[in-house]
């Protein structure tokens, strides 16, 4: 089916579409000099633009802030009221603007040359004010934006916004920045919760339901019920674990089980999970294996456990 409106939306959108190819065919070398710029920075990266650059601008540096690249933006009519106070000699300034012309940007881009600020510039055009200041361009093609008009700031934008994201993940690859990281800037949300590790989920200390090998059942069932967990570790003289009682192992023993020891009915050698694992490992493991939860162990210290993590705790923070 298609009406005036589908029409627009899929013009609009295959134009931009179109316009991003174009964009990766024509990188250079220059964008290898952008990043050399960018890794040698000892600051931060100050992004800057105004306008519908000046969105753009916000949204790249607060990608590049949560992929390991420390950024900030400045807007560029607020600096020239004391804001330039924010940018030192450290920094590294990414000023946008698709003519080069925004003249809100002359004293920002002034302030970098004087006190020797290295500045990089997206731009269409390499001759204009800011294209001839900066000391790496990136430069857009100079396609027509997708309003058919060229006054909506549409193609453009979204080219520059694909170029900030490429350069925010060229340094993140550079940096094996890893999804644990990241986790670390991404702490709420369901992003948050995906991203989450065993530790932050497990339960330690004496919470744990811990026995040994020798308690008799009647003790191992009490701990079970006190603890609340459904399930009880058994562990030696050296607290490490050595096997793990479920309900499963509570039925298979049902006949004369009081009258055995948490050795007798335990399963020896139970599955475990590191605590810096992602806690959606956890949930695979458990929904792969049928159970319910896990004892945590450092993998390279001896067997104690440091924790253990069922599958209710991951489903009440949104995994699953």
């Amino acid at each position: 089916m298609s009406t005036p409106f589908l029409d627009t939306a899929r013009r609009v959108i295959r134009t931009e579409a179109e316009a991003l190819g174009t964009l990766a065919d024509t990188l250079d070398g220059r964008f290898r000099g952008a990043i050399d710029l960018l890794l040698n920075a000892k600051g931060r990266v100050i992004v800057t633009g105004i306008g519908k650059s000046g969105h753009i601008a916000r949204k790249i540096a607060a990608t590049m802030a949560s992929t390991g690249t420390p950024a900030q933006f400045v807007h560029p009519a607020e600096a020239s009221h004391g804001d330039l106070g924010m940018i030192t000699s450290a920094d590294v300034v990414l000023a946008i603007s698709n003519s080069g012309e925004a003249p809100e940007l002359a004293n920002l881009v002034a302030y970098a040359r004087r006190f020797g600020i290295p500045l990089l510039g997206i731009t269409s055009v390499e001759t204009s004010s800011l294209g001839r200041e900066c000391d790496v361009v990136l430069l857009l093609p100079r396609l027509e934006e997708a309003c058919g008009t060229g006054v909506v700031p549409s193609t453009s934008t979204t080219m520059t916004l694909a170029l900030g994201d490429a350069l925010a993940i060229a340094l993140m690859e550079h940096r094996a920045f890893t999804p644990e990281n990241f986790r670390d800037f991404h702490p709420g949300g369901k992003l948050g919760a995906q991203l989450s590790r065993v530790a932050d989920l497990m339960h330690s200390g004496d919470a744990l339901p811990l026995v040994t090998p020798k308690t008799p059942m009647s003790d191992a069932l009490i701990e079970i019920s006190q603890k609340s967990f459904g399930v009880v570790g058994v562990i030696d003289a050296d607290r490490h674990l050595m096997g793990i009682i479920t309900d499963g192992d509570l039925r298979r023993h049902m006949e004369g089980l009081l009258s055995l020891t948490a050795a007798d009915v335990m399963t020896a050698s139970p599955v475990t999970i590191a605590p810096n694992a992602l806690a959606q490992k956890a949930v695979a493991m458990m929904q792969e294996r049928q159970i319910t939860s896990l004892f945590v162990l450092d993998p390279g210290a001896p067997p104690e456990p440091l924790g253990l993590i069922r599958i209710h705790d991951c489903l009440r923070v949104g995994l699953g």
